[in-house]
Parts: C-alpha cells; sequence; structure tokens
C-alpha cells in the first residue's frame, strides 16, 4: 500500500529541530559517498507559462529513493486561484521499487529549506548571536525564522520586505507561536542589516537588496531566495567580504546567481569558496574560525534535503498511522 499525505499531514509531523538533524545526516552522507544526486532537470511548458523541475535523489545510508516535482506557474494565483508553486514527492522502495508514499511538498520544501539554513547557522554564526533580520515575508520565510531560533538563542527578530503592510502583519502575526523573541517590521534595510547578527535572505528579488557596506564584522549570512543563474540578492561587495561556504559547490556554479555574476564578471573566483556544507557538517572543514568573519551560506536546493526528510515523514506517518492508504496495483 502506498500512504498519502496531505499538506496537513506533513505539517503536523514534522518538527524543526528533527528536520534539522535529518538535514545534517544527508549532508554527511552526500560528502562520504553514501547519496546519488543527479542535476535537477527543468521542462519549460512556454504555451503556459510554466516551468517543472525534477529533483531526484537517492540515499543509500537513510535509505531514502524519491523524486520531488516542482512546478512554477505564475498564471496561477489570477487565473485558476492555485499557488505559484507547488511540489509533489514520490518515495519509493530502495528494495523493490514500488511507491511507499506520495505527499505534498510544499510544506515539507519549507521546512527543509528553513532546515538546511538553521544547519548552517548553527555551524557559521557566532555562538552569541541575539539578532536575526529577515528579507522576505513570504511563504518559505517562516520556516528561516523558526530554524535559525532553533539553534541559537535568538532575542529580536527584524523583518524586511516589500510587501503591502497588511502582509507583513500578517506574516509578524504567524511567527508568535514558534518565537518568543521580539518581532518587530522594519522600514530601513541598512539599518535592518546593520543591527543583525544573523541575515537571512528569501527574497524574490532579480537584484541585489543589500549593500556589502552594510555588514558588521561577524555577521553570518544566509543567502537562500535567489537560485537561477541571472539574479542575485547579494550584491559583489557581500560576496568579496565573506568567507562562503555552499550547500553544494556544483550545484552553485550551475545556479547561483549571487556567485556565478560576479565570477563572469571577474570581480571574484569560484577558488574564493570555502566549501560545500557537507564537508564542514562532517569536521572535514571547519565552520566559523574567526569572531570577526563574515560567513555566508549560499543554497540553492537539492533534492537530498526532500527525500531524507520525506523519509523521515513516511516512517513517522506509518509509527503514527497517518495518512490515507491507496493500492495502485488493485
Amino acid at each position: 500500500m502506498t500512504i498519502l499525505l496531505s499538506r496537513s499531514d506533513v505539517a503536523r509531523l514534522l518538527d524543526m529541530t528533527e528536520v534539522i538533524d535529518i538535514m545534517a545526516k544527508a549532508f554527511t552522507d552526500y560528502v562520504e559517498g553514501r547519496a546519488v544526486l543527479p542535476q535537477r532537470t527543468p521542462i519549460a511548458v512556454p504555451d503556459h507559462g510554466g516551468v517543472a523541475l525534477f529533483m531526484p535523489a537517492y540515499l543509500k545510508g537513510m535509505g531514502a529513493l524519491g523524486v520531488k516535482v516542482v512546478t512554477v506557474y505564475p498564471g496561477n494565483p489570477p487565473n485558476f486561484q492555485l499557488p505559484t508553486i507547488l511540489g509533489t514527492i514520490m518515495l519509493l522502495d530502495e528494495k523493490t521499487g514500488s511507491p511507499l508514499a506520495l505527499m505534498d511538498g510544499g510544506y515539507l520544501t519549507a521546512m527543509r529549506t528553513g532546515a538546511v539554513s538553521g544547519l548552517a547557522t548553527r555551524l557559521l554564526a557566532r555562538e552569541n548571536a541575539k539578532v536575526h533580520t529577515v528579507f522576505g515575508t513570504g511563504g518559505m520565510a517562516r520556516a528561516q525564522v523558526w530554524a535559525v531560533s532553533c539553534v541559537r538563542d535568538i532575542q529580536k527578530v527584524v523583518l524586511y520586505s516589500l510587501d503591502p503592510p497588511e502582509a507583513r502583519q500578517a506574516f509578524l502575526e504567524s511567527l508568535r507561536d514558534i518565537v518568543k523573541a521580539e518581532v518587530v517590521l522594519a522600514e530601513d534595510p541598512a539599518k535592518a542589516v546593520a543591527e543583525a547578527d544573523i541575515v537571512t535572505l528569501i527574497t524574490s528579488a532579480k537584484t541585489p537588496v543589500v549593500e556589502g557596506s552594510w555588514f558588521r564584522p561577524g555577521t553570518h549570512i544566509n543567502g537562500i531566495g535567489s537560485h537561477m543563474p541571472k539574479v542575485r540578492e547579494l550584491d559583489t561587495e557581500t560576496i568579496i567580504r565573506s568567507k562562503i561556504v555552499c550547500d553544494l559547490v556544483d550545484a552553485c556554479k550551475s545556479e547561483a546567481g549571487d556567485l556565478i555574476i560576479p565570477a563572469e564578471a571577474g570581480e571574484w573566483s569560484w577558488d574564493q569558496v570555502h566549501g560545500s556544507l557537507g564537508e564542514v557538517v562532517s569536521g572535514q572543514l571547519p565552520g566559523r574560525e574567526k569572531a570577526g568573519e563574515i560567513t555566508l551560506f549560499k543554497s540553492v536546493g537539492l533534492a537530498i534535503q526532500d527525500i531524507s526528510t520525506a523519509a523521515y515523514l513516511y516512517r513517522k506517518a506509518v509509527a503514527q498511522k497517518a495518512g490515507g492508504a491507496f493500492d495502485f496495483t488493485n
């Protein structure tokens, strides 16, 4: 039988602290050769203004085999009252290839994206970090706030975005049940960065929203929103000033405009990257080495994050008898 898990099932079963630990295991498995991660495959659907992305992975050590399909259709909200981004994950039995579970991928994606920022923050931010500034108040931002608060004693969360005031306020209120910190809205992005110990960017911006001169020594940055070669959230000065850890260097070379653009302009080079996250998690490379260094985690998102989380979720659903069931062979 195949378990069917809805968004509400996924939201009820996933816990952020547990997903952060799953990320640590997944990235360690990958860097130590116990995972297979093909490059994501995009298929454009120009007649309908959409794109579908197929993201397979196999984590041998975790027994996790599957694929996530993400679709991006900007016309969905006005034309069909559907979200712009939809995601579905199929988890397979590694022994037989039969489908173990089909599950909503939207909430899971937000959780694993937040969790990898939490993991990077645990490894790279100063231990005494207290102020977390977040750029972006969209659907993926809540998990970012949650994850960072799980790994550091955050006393204040500063929110900056270009969303309408009512949307920003609604987002602020949505954080009340996951963080105990003071949460405020910022009007000046430079001031929001200047007071931060940790800055997370999870926006849809196509050009930089911050300037490198704004960051204080010792700041940790999570660059999460940009994942296409021609767009970026971070300016070149930020890249030059930072010690950079990628989720995976090869993936960033293909997709991370934040790094590709200054590299192609000859203003920065790839040999200045410190390494990939798995190398830091596994102890092959150090994380933060000096209190005053600016650290940057650059992520484009990897299928090992989705499939490792999906395998954990499936086992938890079986234990709790959650979700529905369907027999594809009947």
